[in-house]
């Protein structure tokens, strides 16, 4: 039996991801600002641990950390799935709104991590599963901020699988596509407070009304994707990346060509800005 730790459990996801994690006879640290909202199933589980967390505040991680391995002696895999979205061309996010978003999505991801590293190094074991976005690979108009923010997350995500493979700890990131949970409602998902007339009919505020039409409509089914992450967690090698979602699929595989046109057109004389001696 392993220990999951689940920031973010109370919804989407992350809930799905505790379920999954239940449903296979593990034990589950679900986090959520407010335990109370967590769903009976969980709630009336032994296996379940219910923690209050808000992950933006470093106290409220040290004590849910220390709940947890009280109750279930350590932390198998970390899943830092809480975060949230936000609209808006660049140019209309505050320097606020912009530095909020990155202190949930960026910082808290990173404190966390710190938080249950000694741990599982010591333990000579550990995965850690952090939830990107599509948006972590492809910037897209009005989401520039968020994507930075995923973009963030995926390559923390790379570098810790490098940094702690010696300690026999590994690390996935997650880019779901969308995902027809509660993200697009107002909780999880907020739009920038200034807006700039000249941007309607631009892409960037396309992607405004997009985000009102999509909501509680989107392709990807929540319970079938935390089953694979589930899956997947479960394997003894992780991937670098779980691409999920067949919009995720579709996607990525534009930015692969995108990647190779840019890299054709210029490849000869980006190789030719080496020092003239590099060869010898």
């Amino acid at each position: 039996m392993f220990t999951w730790f689940i920031t973010g459990a109370s919804r989407g996801l992350g809930l799905e991801i505790a379920r999954a994690a239940v449903a296979g006879g593990d034990a589950v640290v679900a986090a959520a600002r407010n335990p109370d909202a967590l769903p009976e199933d969980l709630k009336q589980s032994d296996r379940v641990l219910g923690v209050r967390l808000d992950v933006t505040r470093g106290e409220e991680i040290t004590r849910a950390v220390a709940a947890a391995i009280e109750r279930f002696g350590a932390i198998d895999v970390l899943v830092n799935n809480a975060g949230r979205g936000l609209l808006g061309a660049l140019e209309e996010i505050t320097d606020a709104e912009a530095r909020s978003l990155f202190d949930l999505n960026v910082f808290a991801l990173i404190n966390l991590t710190r938080a249950v590293l000694p741990g599982m190094r010591a333990a000579g074991s550990g995965k850690i599963i952090n939830i990107g976005s599509r948006s972590g690979f492809e910037g897209e108009p009005g989401v520039s901020l968020y994507a930075a923010s995923k973009f963030a997350v995926a390559g923390i995500s790379e570098s810790l699988s490098a940094e702690l493979a010696p300690f026999g700890i590994q690390c996935m990131v997650v880019e779901p596509g969308v995902f027809r949970t509660d993200f697009l409602d107002t909780s999880s998902l907020s739009t920038a407070a200034h807006r700039i007339d000249a941007y309607d009919g631009t892409p960037a505020h396309v992607t405004l009304d997009w985000a009102g039409e999509a909501n509680h409509s989107q392709l990807g089914d929540p319970v079938k994707g935390a089953a694979l992450i589930y899956e997947v967690a479960c394997q003894d090698r992780l991937p670098g990346h779980l691409y999920l979602g067949p919009d995720t699929l579709e996607r990525l595989q534009v930015k692969l060509d995108l990647i190779e046109r840019d890299v054709a057109a210029w490849r000869d004389r980006s190789t030719a800005t080496a020092h003239d001696d590099a060869a010898a």
